[in-house]
C-alpha cells in the first residue's frame, strides 16, 4: 500500500507582540503584578466565574503577554500544564506568573492550589522556565506563594 506522503498536517508557532518591549510593563513585586491583572481581568466576574491566567515574562521581567488560560465555575477551573508550556515556549518566555481568582473572595489557597503550583513549578525547572509567583486575587487583597515563601 502506497502512502500519501502530502497528508501532513503543518505546525506553526506564532508570536505576534503589539507593543516594543520597552513599552511593555516590567513587574518587580506581587503588588505590581495584581495592579497588571486588575487592568486585565473582568472584575464583574470575579465573585461570580473562577478563572485562571498565566503572564508570559522576559529575562527582565517585561510582559510578554497575558493569556486567559481558563474559565471555570463557583468551585473550580480546570488547568492544563500542557497548555500553559506550550504558550510560555511559543513566546520564548523565561518566566510566568500564575494566577487565579477564588469566587468566594477567599485568597487562602486550597490544597489543589498548592498542589497545582508545585507540579508547575517542576515542569518549569524542566523547560528552563521559571515559576515566579502565583496569586489568588479578590476585588481588594491577594495571596501571593513568592511572599510568603511557598515558591
Amino acid at each position: 500500500m502506497e502512502q500519501n506522503l502530502n497528508k501532513v498536517a503543518e505546525i506553526e508557532l506564532t508570536y505576534k507582540p503589539n507593543y516594543r518591549i520597552t513599552d511593555r510593563p516590567k513587574i518587580s513585586s506581587s503588588k505590581e503584578t495584581y495592579q497588571l491583572l486588575m487592568n486585565y481581568w473582568e472584575v464583574g466576574r470575579l465573585e461570580f466565574l473562577e478563572e485562571f491566567k498565566i503572564i508570559l515574562l522576559n529575562r527582565r521581567n517585561r510582559t510578554l503577554g497575558i493569556i486567559n488560560l481558563s474559565m471555570g465555575g463557583f468551585a473550580g477551573v480546570v488547568v492544563d500544564s500542557k497548555v500553559i508550556f506550550a504558550a510560555a515556549l511559543t513566546a520564548c518566555a523565561s518566566g510566568i506568573v500564575l494566577a487565579h481568582n477564588h469566587p468566594s473572595g477567599e485568597v487562602e489557597p486550597s490544597h489543589q492550589d498548592i498542589e497545582l503550583t508545585k507540579r508547575l513549578v517542576a515542569g518549569g525547572k524542566i523547560l528552563d522556565i521559571a515559576v515566579l509567583d502565583h496569586l489568588i486575587i479578590s476585588n481588594d487583597r491577594y495571596y501571593s506563594f513568592s511572599d510568603v515563601g511557598l515558591l
